[in-house]
């Protein structure tokens, strides 16, 4: 039993060398056609990276010369702020010294006020008469206002 459709017949009879061309040149048009389209995209994007690349080199070229001028700015700033703490800490150094000062001349002052206290008559422990003391034994103010008793003479030194 033989096959007779014409369709049998057709696939088993050799193919045609110029069709068969025609149809591989058309085939290959096609793929060609497509990696066309995929590399133009591709070309286009290959392009848009390399131009940025260059112009990132040149950022990155201006960024470090602006980064070393930054160093420099702050290396001066810092200069500023260590002089600056340098004569606050003298400063500090000064109000200390002053307060020191002041406490000192408070305190001579306040001597002097004694001392002037003294030998303006101002009363002293010695100086106060008690009840019990016999008003005879007095002779008088000796030096600094102070009253002297019997037998005291003016130029000794008061005991205190």
């Amino acid at each position: 039993m033989t096959n007779s459709s014409p369709q049998a017949q057709a696939s088993a009879a050799p193919p045609d060398p110029q069709r068969t061309a025609e149809a591989r040149i058309a085939f290959t048009a096609h793929l060609t056609s497509i990696g066309n389209s995929h590399i133009s995209a591709l070309e286009t994007r290959v392009a848009d990276i390399h131009s940025n690349s260059v112009a990132i080199s040149k950022q990155e070229d201006e960024l470090v010369k602006q980064t070393k001028k930054l160093e420099e700015e702050s290396k001066k700033h810092q200069k500023v702020a260590d002089d600056a703490g340098k004569k606050l800490k003298e400063l500090g150094d000064i109000q200390n010294w002053a307060e020191v000062l002041e406490r000192d001349l408070l305190v001579l002052e306040e001597t002097m006020r004694i001392g002037e206290g003294e030998e303006s008559g101002w009363e002293t422990e010695e100086d106060e008469t008690t009840v019990d003391q016999d008003p005879a034994e007095t002779t008088g103010k000796g030096k600094g206002g102070k009253e002297l008793r019997k037998g005291e003479e003016h130029d000794q030194p008061q005991e205190g």
